[in-house]
């Protein structure tokens, strides 16, 4: 089995979810040579059966993952996995007809390369307000432009941190071979790092950075590859000042929880008193009462301030 594509969802929504399974239905790598999982992390409302099967590859499994977490399903479905190279989608993701033909071909021309990933692309269901765009990197959209990108090692000569590259994958289309996803397994059966990411409706993140740092410490190099490409379904909720400023807030303080927990931080620890004041002087500076927009950055500053809090 070369892929296995593993889709974990949480109480899906019905029509994303089958146009997720529908781009799948599209892929024009043959049946023969994939697999899909679909993984219900412990749902308490999930579609029948009859609502979405005629949408699905025929090459779909569902496992239940009772675990609450998105960490608890993407251990459950690379475990479960019988490809040697997982490629992770969101049940809002669709993706390009030969995303997965795309894939193949790009691990075989890049031997040293553990995980990939391409362009997010948005299809939002309403119009956003033109001040959300600033916010767009939030959401997992990116299109990095025409040129592939690969990286060089974890660590510059002479550099006091580990880097993480700019265009390291998120977790939307992300492709990992078999052995760099297992470098992350590894770390979190050993407990070496404690990160929370999404887990029902908290909104943590940086289990993506975290997956790619693993890699990159067990010596694979990340790209970026503009052949691959995913539609990114967003729904209205998403677009709201409330959602946007606890997603800054959540998605801010965890990458600097994860950039210190393998020693890519360049920012100093800080005491949670200290942390307090700057987060009352950003409120002065981001004039956060202003608008939703300055709203928005000042909790992404809190989420900073509150990331490198020491333990």
């Amino acid at each position: 089995m070369d892929l296995t594509v593993v889709i974990p969802t949480h109480n899906p929504h019905l029509g994303r979810l089958r146009a997720t399974l529908a781009g799948l239905r599209a892929q024009t790598l043959p049946g023969a040579h994939w697999e899909t999982l679909l993984i219900d992390n412990a749902s308490s409302t999930f579609p029948s059966t009859d609502e979405w099967t005629d949408a699905s590859p025929a090459n779909l499994r569902v496992i239940r993952e009772p675990r609450l977490g998105l960490t608890m399903a993407r251990q459950c479905g690379f475990q479960a996995a019988a490809g040697r190279i997982a490629i992770l989608v969101d049940d809002d993701n669709v993706l390009a007809p030969d995303y997965l033909e795309q894939v193949l071909q790009f691990f075989q021309q890049h031997p040293r390369v553990g995980v990939v990933g391409g362009k997010s692309l948005p299809q939002f269901e309403t119009t956003p307000a033109t001040w959300a765009e600033e916010f767009f990197p939030l959401l997992a959209l990116r299109d990095l432009g025409p040129e592939e990108k690969v990286s060089a090692g974890l660590r510059p000569p002479g550099a006091a941190h580990n880097h993480y590259p700019d265009f390291a994958p998120i977790g939307a289309g992300m492709a990992i071979r078999r052995e760099a996803s297992n470098a992350w397994l590894e770390n979190q059966v050993a407990g070496k790092t404690a990160l929370s990411d999404r887990r029902g409706r908290e909104l943590t993140s940086s289990g993506d950075n975290d997956i790619v740092l693993c890699a990159m410490r067990a010596g694979w190099e990340a790209a970026y590859s503009p052949r691959l490409a995913l539609k990114h379904l967003i729904p209205p909720g998403r677009l709201t000042p409330d959602y946007l400023a606890r997603l800054n807030r959540g998605i801010q303080k965890s990458w600097m929880q994860v950039l210190t927990a393998h020693d890519a931080n360049s920012w100093p620890p800080l005491s949670a008193f200290s942390a307090r004041l700057r987060k009352l002087k950003a409120w002065f500076t981001y004039r956060a009462w202003s608008s939703p927009a300055a709203r928005i950055r000042w909790q992404g500053a809190c989420g900073h301030f509150d990331g490198r809090v020491r333990a």
